[in-house]
């Protein structure tokens, strides 16, 4: 189990447990900040930054999808190559696409689900995916289990709901919103090794040629990834073809999003592609793209 002294001055103290009680213990004692994949954590690091750290990568059931009667299980260490590589209903189509564009093939088989979410950016891949499906965060502490859904835990750029003392351990998915397929679409400079101008993930199940279910999620838009209930609602119910000729813009459909103008795109670009994206992600998922 590798370890720096911590009873070097100055030298900050490295744990990578396999049990959650010595990964506690180390949190509550050192202070530590938690790392998995670290694909942010080297690139974002300050000369000065000298936190002890937490490797949840080896902690018993931090890794891997788990499927069950209630839904699925996704390990907070779980990384992007795992998402890949198996195999999942076709509601998890989306999560696959937006793996496959996490950085290079190398970030993929290092970064994590988990890490993802916990970086809470605006532009993160996994986000979108992730609320279509209804993902809730499994949050582990020494006083026992809490969760939270996807979408109240991050608050913001850079901000999550998880206390200092507190871990990460899942990202689960019910069995519902699993009944769908999803598709996921990404908007930049090229499609890796970019942060995206827009990114939109759609889930949709249908019955008797209509939609049953919608559910739509977009990301760089807003200060964190946002669903569309509004727009969910006018896209259920309808026929494939009925859903070409709406104007995906109109009646308040994106009035969750508020887009930033940056050195990539306005906000005007912003609302106008990602409306598009829309459209093309709900037919990608009924089969019509």
């Amino acid at each position: 189990m590798p370890t720096n002294s911590a009873s070097r001055v100055g030298v900050p103290s490295y744990l990578a447990p396999t049990r959650t009680a010595e990964a506690f213990a180390f949190l509550r004692e050192a202070r530590a900040g938690i790392i998995a994949g670290c694909t942010d954590h080297f690139p974002r690091k300050r000369p000065g930054d000298d936190r002890n750290l937490l490797d949840i990568t080896r902690l018993e059931g931090f890794r891997g999808i788990a499927a069950s009667k209630d839904g699925w299980r996704i390990g907070a260490a779980t990384t992007w190559t795992d998402v890949i590589r198996t195999p999942l209903p076709p509601a998890f189509d989306a999560l696959k696409e937006a793996a496959r564009e996490v950085g290079s093939v190398q970030i993929q088989n290092r970064g994590t689900v988990a890490g993802n979410i916990c970086n809470a950016s605006p532009a993160a891949d996994g986000v979108p995916p992730l609320l279509i499906l209804g993902a809730e965060v499994e949050i582990l502490s020494e006083a026992g289990t809490r969760t939270e859904p996807l979408e109240e835990f991050i608050t913001g750029p850079g901000k999550i709901n998880l206390g200092p003392e507190e871990i990460v351990s899942a990202v689960l998915v019910p069995r519902a919103p699993g009944a769908g397929r999803s598709a996921f679409l990404k908007l930049g400079a090229r499609t890796h090794l970019v942060i995206s101008i827009v990114m939109v993930a759609a889930c949709a199940e249908v019955r008797d040629g209509r939609t049953a279910a919608v559910a739509l999620a977009a990301g760089s838009c807003s200060p964190t990834a946002r669903r569309l209930p509004a727009l969910e609602s006018r896209l259920t119910g309808l026929e494939p073809n009925e859903i070409r000729s709406i104007d995906f813009a109109a009646h308040g459909a994106l009035g969750p999003l508020a887009p930033i103008s940056d050195a990539r795109a306005s906000a005007d670009y912003r609302l106008d592609a990602v409306a598009e994206l829309c459209r093309r992600a709900v037919l990608r998922a009924l089969g019509e793209g």
